[in-house]
This record gives structure tokens, C-alpha cells and sequence, in this order.
């Protein structure tokens, strides 16, 4: 378990802002320092054979002039000249035009034949240098040339550069105290960005976990970060809803006890009563019987209706599929609920606009109209009207069920495909019905996805709207 938290760690907000900073840090820095102390040898070599290229290019007329380069002496010259070599502790090396060594600052050299490739070039008017990495040395080769421009010589210097390894050396110190302070403040600032900003992320998952526990109070927005404060915003939406979910729940399974249990305790009130007499009529018996068998038809509904909400909310609930003609269906439906209407005094009237087929299961597309049209019989005033039409386009079909009955309060509308609910609970009862039909008829709408709307007005009547793609396209699961 342990092993587990430490890893974890890891993964933290914390821990991933801290890497970065510190690397920030010192990445840089790791970077910069070679390519400094590189840039630095190199523009040092460069400028101290320059300096030497420009120094040597001064003694040109005096050594040609003055017949040196031939190899007369020149005690002042060969002062200077010694004296300029002890300063770069180095050598000088004066060549003629036939590559023998005329003067040597070491004087062990003189009268010998130099061949090396700097040299050469230098004869032919080039000035050239030449770092030594082993010897530490700069090596610089300037031609001299006589009034008519010819070439008559060489001057080399060697100059030893161990100053450069000397100040590198000083920098790569100074650079490994740089480096600690460095670090020290990257891992400072690092440890303070961390809890700086997985605070309010540690805030936000202890205001989760005061939710899980109480399932009450919203989460506090927190405006620390904008994304802080659009997460806590997002999530409490989501809370919200699930408020919702949760009060539903909890009155759909009051509703469910309640309708189951009503037509129960009718049945038990009816039999304690024929049981409770010795003597009782025949026509009361055949009554009560008839009474019961109603309350058990009443409970037989509920229970069909609740199997088919379980059915239509499983996730992955199937729909068998089929092209139907769907004025036929319209028709045998109407043919089917016709007796009810009469029953009521209710006209019912279909109009057909043009024929349709579509691919719908025809079992739960019935459920759909079948409910939409009883409702509209049922909730509706002796001598009413209910108008069916049927119309389509080249993508949907669409059905609309109109009447003139009691009509949905305006602040009723938005609850009526709630399970149980019902607008006027105490007409309702009197109609009878479980209170599952609208839901019902919703949930096998969205299955074919599909929608439905209702307007409606009290005294006036209410029209339901239904609008289903031709084509089924079964929605892919995520």
C-alpha cells in the first residue's frame, strides 16, 4: 500500500509542476555553461591571433629593411624580439624565402629547414594560425614582403595559452557554486509552485470527499484558477442533477409502492368483507368478485408498464426493427381503441397525407401512439374531438395527435413524461391509468431517435407533436 501512495505521488500535479520548474531551472544552465566556456576558448584563440597577426605585420618593413631577414644581425631587433617571446612564453622563429630558419628566439633551430603546411601557405601570402590542443600553444605564421610586394619570408609566434585552461578553470568553479545556489532556489521555488497550486486541487478533493459524505452541500467555486472555478461550476450542474436523479428515484419508488399497494388493499377490504359475513348476497358476492378482478387487472397493468420502462432503460435495449407501413399501423391502432372513444362520445378522426414507411419496432412505435391517443380520449369531455394526422418529408415522418379536452396546466407541462406523474391527481384517479404511459411513450420515442413535444391549455385542449427518422441508425455506445 505504501509502495502504491509513494507512486502515485508521482502522478501528482504537485510533483509534474515541480519536475518542470526545476528543469527549467537547470536544464539551461547545464546547456549554456559548455557552449560558454567553448564559445569563450574559441573567441580567445581567435583574438590572440589576430592581436599577434597585427603585431607581426609592425616588424615587417624593419626585418626586410634592415637586411634581418637575411640573417645580418640586429642586436635591437633580436632584444625585441626575445623579449616579445619571453611575454607569451613562448617562440620566434624567423623563416626565409627557402624555408630555413634564420633567426630562432631559442637559438637552437638557426640554419635548419622548416616544412610545415602553415608555413607554406604563408610563403605563398596567406596568414595562417594553428592551436595545439596537446601543447596548449597558438601558433601563428605572417608573411613578409619586401617593397616590390614579393614574398621574401615567414615570421612565426608561438605564444603558450594556458591562461585560457587557467580562467576555464576559475569559471567551471565559480560555475559549481553558481549551480548549487541554483538549484537550491529551483528546488525552493519548485516546492513552493507545487503546494501553491495543487492547494486548491487538495481543497477541491476534500470538498468531494465532504459530498460523498453529507450527498447535501454544493461544492464551494473555486477561483483560484479559472479552470478551478469552471470545474466546480461544471461540477455542481452535475451534482445538481444527480440530485435530481436521486429525488426522482426516491419518488418513483414511492409512487411505485403507492399504486402497487392501492389496488392490494382494495382487494383486501373486498375479501375481509365477504369473509366477515355468514350471509351475503348473491349479487353483492358477484359485485365484489367483479370489483377484484378489476383491481387485478389494475395491478397486471402497472406491472406491465413498469417491465416495460426496465425494458426500454437497460442500456443496450434492442429495438426489432422493420420497414412498416405506417398508415396501416395508424389505422389497425384506431380500429382497436374505436369502442373507447364511442364509449366516451369522442370523435376520432385520422388524416393521411401521403403513405409512409418507416423502419421502427412496430411493437413500441404502437406504445407510442396507442398511449398518445388514449390519453387524448380519456382526458377529454363527452362530445370532444381528437385529430390524428400523418405527414412526412424526405428524412422524417411526422405524427400529430390534437384534442379538445381538459387541456395540461402550463406549469405541468414540463413534468408530464415523469414516471407517476400526473397533472390532476384527483381527475386522474377517476380516469384511472398508472401514471407510466407518457414515460413510456417518450423512452420508445428516444429509442427510435426520435422527439416529441406537447402545447397545451387548460379548457382547450392539448397536441403532441412526434417527429422519427425514416431510416433507423442505431446510435454507436460509449
Amino acid at each position: 500500500m505504501k509502495n502504491k501512495i509513494s507512486f502515485s505521488a508521482f502522478h501528482s500535479l504537485g510533483f509534474k509542476i515541480a519536475l518542470i520548474i526545476l528543469l527549467i531551472g537547470i536544464i539551461p544552465f547545464l546547456v549554456c555553461v559548455p557552449i560558454s566556456l567553448r564559445a569563450y576558448k574559441s573567441v580567445s584563440i581567435h583574438t590572440d591571433a589576430t592581436n599577434l597577426m597585427a603585431q607581426a605585420a609592425q616588424y615587417n618593413s624593419q626585418i626586410v629593411t634592415s637586411g634581418y631577414i637575411l640573417g645580418e644581425e640586429n642586436s635591437e631587433l633580436d632584444t625585441e624580439l626575445k623579449a616579445i617571446a619571453d611575454s607569451y612564453n613562448g617562440r620566434i622563429l624567423l623563416v626565409n624565402s627557402a624555408l630555413k630558419v634564420v633567426k630562432d628566439s631559442y637559438s637552437v633551430d638557426i640554419g635548419k629547414t622548416v616544412i610545415w603546411e602553415n608555413i607554406i601557405h604563408s610563403m605563398q601570402g596567406d596568414s595562417l594560425y594553428f592551436y595545439d590542443e596537446e601543447t596548449k600553444y597558438l601558433i601563428v605564421s605572417v608573411p613578409l614582403s619586401n617593397s616590390d610586394s614579393e614574398i621574401v619570408g615567414t615570421l612565426v609566434i608561438n605564444k603558450s595559452m594556458d591562461y585560457i585552461d587557467q580562467n576555464i578553470d576559475a569559471f567551471i568553479s565559480y560555475s559549481l557554486i553558481a549551480s548549487v545556489i541554483l538549484v537550491s532556489l529551483s528546488i525552493i521555488i519548485a516546492v513552493f509552485a507545487a503546494i501553491h497550486f495543487s492547494r486548491p486541487m487538495t481543497k477541491l478533493s476534500d470538498s468531494l470527499d465532504a459530498i460523498i459524505r453529507e450527498y447535501s452541500n454544493e461544492l464551494p467555486v473555486n477561483k483560484s484558477f479559472l479552470e478551478l472555478e469552471l470545474i466546480s461550476g461544471k461540477f455542481n450542474e452535475v451534482f445538481k442533477k444527480l440530485q435530481a436523479i436521486d429525488q426522482s428515484r426516491q419518488e418513483f419508488v414511492s409512487n411505485v409502492s403507492h399504486e402497487l399497494k392501492t389496488p392490494l388493499t382494495s382487494m383486501k377490504v373486498l375479501a375481509d368483507s365477504l369473509n366477515g359475513s355468514d350471509d351475503v348476497p348473491i349479487e353483492m358476492y358477484r359485485e365484489f368478485m367483479v370489483d377484484i378482478g378489476d383491481e387485478i387487472d389494475r395491478e397486471t397493468k402497472i406491472i406491465n408498464d413498469l417491465l416495460s420502462l426496465v425494458r426500454m432503460d437497460k442500456s443496450g435495449a434492442q429495438l426489432n426493427v422493420s420497414a412498416v407501413n405506417i398508415n396501416e399501423l395508424i389505422e389497425h391502432i384506431l380500429k382497436r381503441l374505436k369502442p373507447i372513444a364511442e364509449k366516451a362520445g369522442i370523435e376520432v378522426v385520422f388524416e393521411s397525407f401521403r403513405p409512409v414507411v418507416a423502419e421502427v419496432d412496430e411493437v413500441k412505435f404502437t406504445l407510442v401512439v396507442t398511449n398518445l391517443v388514449e390519453n387524448a380520449i380519456k382526458y377529454n369531455d363527452e362530445g370532444g374531438w381528437v385529430h390524428i394526422s400523418l405527414n412526412s418529408d424526405h428524412q422524417f415522418f411526422y405524427i400529430k395527435v390534437e384534442d379538445n379536452g381538459l387541456g395540461i396546466p402550463e406549469d405541468s407541462v414540463d413534468y408530464i413524461f415523469e414516471r407517476f406523474y400526473r397533472a390532476d391527481k384527483s381527475h386522474s384517479r377517476e380516469i384511472g391509468g398508472t401514471g407510466l404511459g407518457l414515460a413510456i411513450t417518450k423512452s420508445a420515442i428516444a429509442m427510435h431517435n426520435g422527439e416529441v413535444k406537447v402545447r397545451s391549455k387548460v379548457g382547450e385542449g392539448s397536441t403532441f407533436d412526434v417527429r422519427i427518422p425514416l431510416n433507423y441508425i442505431e446510435k454507436e455506445v460509449h
